[in-house]
């Protein structure tokens, strides 16, 4: 599978800053000579790290604990950073009122290639970037940099380890999927993964798998001895790998060649079971309860850890275990992870919440059980004006990061299988990857894995939600006849509620096909119940400003849509999140702003030419001709014939709608 060209591949960048490791900085491949100050490195990572820019006062209270004159000595650090970074045609230090920024376009920053190759996915690189990812690991992160009397940058620190200990991880596990089982490379690599994720049977499974095949069946028995005293010496089950290595000893007796992949070897260490109807079988959670900042649990923080756990009830994604279990374990004091293990769980999240003088500060991280790896931590700041509100606010953003940050570990995990191994849930989470491709071959992939999960599990309302998801895009960007897609969407949606009446998703899937169908108040009242059901449910939120922005109420349509997008930031649909706001501002005559918003959404490396049409209109509005004509030259690239009937036979807009985009639409030839 290819991967995005990145900042890996070409020449090499005239700066580079290495913070995976000791910290240096680099031009021309050069090191460049710094003052010996931890606190200027520590200013330059978290500059470096932070995804905007920075207050001062953060800044001083980071990283000085009540010096004489705090903002002196971070104007110190910021002038000898602009010595080091600066040059004479490129300011990298910037500041805009108190805000400070780092502006590294066109550098190498090892820990930003690797999260962004994150956030596209570790699944889908190839073997190439991978091997480029896997060399910038050169230590922790700002290894040996520790700062004295220093505690929210030392807390920050930690977390941030632990984040790239994780994507390390994950990037030699997919090496190892990738590489031939005995070569010296995928040695070598299972060996750090086992050193990162100890308790990992697939990784040590995986080495067992390895070196018997190269013919290394001692160096092999000694590992496993080496690995049952560590297992025992946490009282975690070790027989699933002693069993795994018996089957690859059998194999090898029978001249069978051990298994050469990851797939094959996971296998090997899955629970075994009679052979019967194959079950879904669902992440599960369990949330142990936040502790507050003295590290005692009670009163806010106990009911914070119940609100949450309620909220991810209602999303319906996964299951989620009862609040007594988690309460219950957490008073005997053992360690979240620990709690996992017991509860046989997949993934466990904590946290810790601090009140101090104007501020909450909550803490939360989500960690994978099975390979003890941060799947997302997070830390949320504000100012408690209205306690219940902010802790509201919070608990949105935590249980929408959670649901999300799961579905991507599921969907990357699923592709990584063969696709006649998969179970139900594994088959759904294939489907949902191809799913948000949102092209014409992808949907078709997505449709068939939806059903491959219905096959395998007809009560699994979100299969049926997914399957109405892909007739209705198919009917929404005429790869079929509108009307049979349309009569499918509603059909599958249907089966959904059936099956759960309960799940959000279920009633998101019917409200759109009612849309389809022209039945607004029905698909209206439908969304409704959705976020009723769940008001965490990002895409119902987003689905009632898809309709409201068409033929509805403009406002709602954008307080709908900014929720969805607070909810889930980073949502494969963002691009109809901001279309749909970009509609709602047409409607209210604010085409200046329809164009801001259009121009966010076509920006999305996944928009489709049904958004790149909506940018080409509202540009059109807003007399920006240039914009919108290039717009219009690229939609008719791939549809030559594209006119504004084609634009307006997608929506359902109400009358005064249609006639500003048909007027916008004769300003570019669209007509």
């Amino acid at each position: 599978m290819e991967s995005a060209p990145s900042r890996l591949d070409g020449d090499r960048p005239r700066l580079s800053v290495r913070l995976l490791g000791p910290l240096e900085i680099l031009r021309d491949g050069v090191p460049l000579a710094l003052p010996a100050s931890r606190k200027l490195r520590a200013l330059l990572a978290y500059l470096a790290l932070a995804p905007h820019a920075v207050g001062r006062g953060r800044l001083c209270e980071l990283l000085w604990d009540v010096p004489n004159d705090p903002r002196g000595e971070l104007r110190w650090c910021l002038s000898k950073l602009r010595a080091a970074l600066d040059t004479p045609d490129r300011r990298r230090v910037t500041t805009q009122g108190d805000a400070v920024a780092l502006d590294l376009d066109g550098c190498l920053v090892d820990a930003l290639e690797i999260s962004q190759a994150a956030a596209q996915g570790i699944a889908t690189l190839d073997v190439e970037r991978l091997q480029g990812l896997a060399g910038l690991f050169a230590g922790d992160l700002l290894d040996g940099l520790e700062l004295e009397r220093s505690p929210h940058f030392d807390s920050w620190l930690v977390a941030q380890r632990r984040r790239f200990e994780a994507y390390h991880a994950a990037v030699l596990e997919q090496l190892a999927a990738s590489l031939p089982a005995d070569c010296d490379e995928t040695v070598s690599r299972l060996d750090r993964w086992i050193e990162l994720a100890p308790f990992d049977t697939r990784a040590h499974a995986a080495l067992l798998a390895s070196l018997a095949r190269r013919g290394e069946i001692a160096a092999a028995e000694q590992h496993l001895a080496s690995a049952e005293r560590l297992f025992q010496s946490e009282d975690l089950d070790f027989a699933p790998l002693r069993q795994a290595w018996r089957a690859i000893r059998d194999r090898r007796a029978s001249h069978q060649a051990p298994p050469d992949h990851l797939c094959a070897v996971s296998q090997l260490v899955a629970p075994s079971g009679d052979a019967g109807p194959v079950e879904p079988s669902h992440a599960s959670l369990a949330v142990m309860p936040f502790v507050d900042e003295s590290g005692a649990r009670g009163g806010m923080a106990d009911g914070f850890t119940h609100d949450i756990i309620t909220r991810l009830a209602k999303l319906r994604d996964f299951f989620v275990i009862a609040r007594g279990s988690v309460f219950a374990l957490a008073e005997k004091a053992i360690a979240p992870e620990e709690a996992g293990r017991k509860l046989g769980v997949d993934y466990v999240a904590s946290g810790t919440v601090r009140s101090l003088t104007g501020r909450l500060i909550v803490s939360v991280e989500l960690v994978e059980v099975r390979t003890a790896r941060i799947v997302w931590a997070e830390t949320f700041e504000r100012r408690p004006d209205d306690l219940f509100a902010v802790l509201d606010d919070i608990g949105d953003s935590i249980v929408s990061s959670i649901s999300a940050e799961i579905e991507t570990v599921e969907r990357n995990r699923a592709m990584l299988k063969a696709p006649n191994s998969l179970n139900a849930w594994e088959a759904y989470h294939r489907g949902l990857w191809h799913m948000y491709r949102f092209t014409q071959a992808e949907n078709e992939q997505a449709r068939h894995f939806f059903d491959k999960a219905l096959q395998l599990d007809p009560t699994f309302a979100r299969a049926y939600a997914g399957l109405s998801f892909t007739h209705w895009q198919n009917a929404f960007q005429r790869w079929g006849d509108r009307d049979r897609e349309s009569a499918l969407a509603y059909e599958s949606a249907g089966h959904s509620l059936l099956v759960d009446d309960h799940n959000p998703a279920a009633h998101w899937a019917m409200g759109r096909a009612l849309w389809l169908r022209g039945e607004q108040d029905g698909s209206l009242a439908e969304l409704e119940r959705a976020v009723d059901l769940s008001p965490n449910f990002a895409l119902g939120h987003y689905a009632l400003s898809f309709v409201h922005s068409q033929s509805g109420d403009p406002q709602a349509a954008i307080g709908s849509s900014d929720h969805s997008r607070h909810l889930s930031p980073f949502d494969p649909l963002l691009f109809g999140m901001l279309g749909s706001r970009a509609m709602s501002h047409v409607r209210l005559g604010q085409f200046e702003e329809a164009a801001e918003w259009a121009l966010k959404a076509a920006a999305r490396p996944n928009a489709h030419t049904i958004i790149l049409a909506i940018a080409a209109h509202c540009l059109a509005l807003a007399g920006r001709l240039n914009e919108a004509r290039g717009f219009a030259a690229a939609i008719r690239k791939t549809l030559p014939d594209y006119r504004a009937d084609d634009f307006i036979g997608t929506f359902r807009f109400d009358p005064d709608a249609e006639a500003l985009f048909r007027q916008g639409a004769r300003r570019i030839g669209f007509s």
